[in-house]
């Protein structure tokens, strides 16, 4: 498996330059791009491992038109002036396609980048809609966006939890602010009015003062808009002031990092994600090869596979790696991926998701 690591900053280039492995005969250059370090990594090595063994298993069966693929993972830290910076790296390196990014905040930005230096993208992770709202031919994703999302936990927290009391909390990002918003507008829809509307400062180590707003207020019941370390922290800080909080968040729970921050407090906490990719029968080759490797495929795993296995797909099709050529194949047809069979709208966007809630209980998490 050929792998070439991208770092942004300077000061990385020396690690960078030593891990690079790019063999003479390789011809085409894609690449996954996420959080490889940071507080979100354990996302970025989600969608590492999905392009890797994606690329592993095209290049054993001979590659896209006869021609070896060779991978280049860029970290962008989740930072939207990294994601630039390594998106432009890229374009240097001549990439064609770009499986990334993971945060919407990253992956807007550098969709600009792609735009402009013909650079086809698909997201495995972004649910920001206006990633593809305002993007451009070469936007597309595997997953869904934060209006089906929202609108799915708008709708349950209004049904559920009529007679409780609920506040929606955020982090200000493009991903979570965005989450937040579209839930609390499904709720309102359905009637119901939040208690409490507040951001938090992602990052932090302490939110004491937040836990006691929410105490003060009489809140029981949190919907966030964020991503599983802070989540995680917020819980664990409220369970150490006596308060027993019904938490509900969206798919950036979906990984098994949060267990590790919220410990016993994150019993019982409440997330959104389309139905369990591992179970389908379309991956299950797959997530042997993977579980045969000690990886357990969770989260974006698989959608990240999905990503490299339908643009290889397309560009066969298409008879060429050329990015507009491509996406308009893309666009074109249906593709049957690790996670089913997959077809675009003119955004770019998957015609089908299907969100559902899943629940933590004793460190892992299932289908409610």
């Amino acid at each position: 498996m050929n792998t070439r690591i991208l770092f942004a900053g300077a000061a990385s280039l020396a690690a960078a330059l030593a891990l690079a492995v790019t063999p003479a005969q390789a011809q085409i250059r894609i690449a996954s791009v996420g959080p490889m370090t940071g507080n979100y990594a354990s996302f970025g090595q989600q969608l590492k491992a999905g392009a890797e063994l994606a690329v592993e298993n095209i290049n054993a069966a001979g590659g896209v038109l006869g021609q070896k693929l060779v991978l280049q993972i860029g970290d962008d830290a989740c930072d939207p002036k990294q994601a630039t910076s390594v998106a432009n790296q890229l374009a240097n390196d001549k990439v064609v396609f770009v499986a990334g990014h993971f945060c919407s905040s990253s992956s807007i930005p550098a969709s600009k980048v792609y735009t402009e230096e013909g650079i086809l993208q698909i997201t495995p992770a972004s649910t920001n809609p206006k990633f593809t709202d305002e993007g451009s031919w070469n936007t597309f994703r595997t997953c869904g966006r934060d209006d089906q999302q929202g609108g799915v936990a708008g709708a349950y927290l209004a049904k559920e939890y009529k007679n409780r009391k609920v506040a929606i909390l955020h982090d200000n990002s493009a991903y979570g602010k965005g989450l937040a918003d579209e839930t609390k507008k499904a709720m309102n829809a359905a009637g119901m009015k939040e208690t409490m509307y507040a951001a938090y400062v992602p990052g932090e180590k302490d939110y004491s003062s937040l836990v006691s707003r929410l105490k003060g207020a009489g809140v029981d019941v949190v919907y966030v808009g964020g991503y599983h370390t802070e989540t995680g922290l917020i819980m664990r800080q409220a369970k150490e002031q006596g308060m027993n909080l019904t938490v509900i968040g969206g798919d950036a729970l979906v990984t098994n990092e949060f267990w590790q921050i919220a410990g016993a407090a994150g019993e019982g906490a409440i997330m959104t994600f389309p139905s369990d990719p591992r179970r389908r029968a379309t991956a299950a080759a797959v997530v042997k090869q993977f579980r045969d490797k000690g990886i357990d495929p969770e989260g974006y795993v698989l959608y990240t596979y999905a990503a490299v296995q339908e643009w290889a797909e397309a560009a066969n099709k298409a008879g060429t790696t050329d990015p507009k050529k491509v996406a308009a194949t893309l666009k074109s047809g249906t593709w049957n991926t690790v996670l089913g069979p997959i077809s675009y709208d003119k955004k770019g966007d998957v015609t089908v998701s299907d969100y559902v809630f899943y629940i933590w209980h004793n460190g892992a998490y299932s289908e409610m």
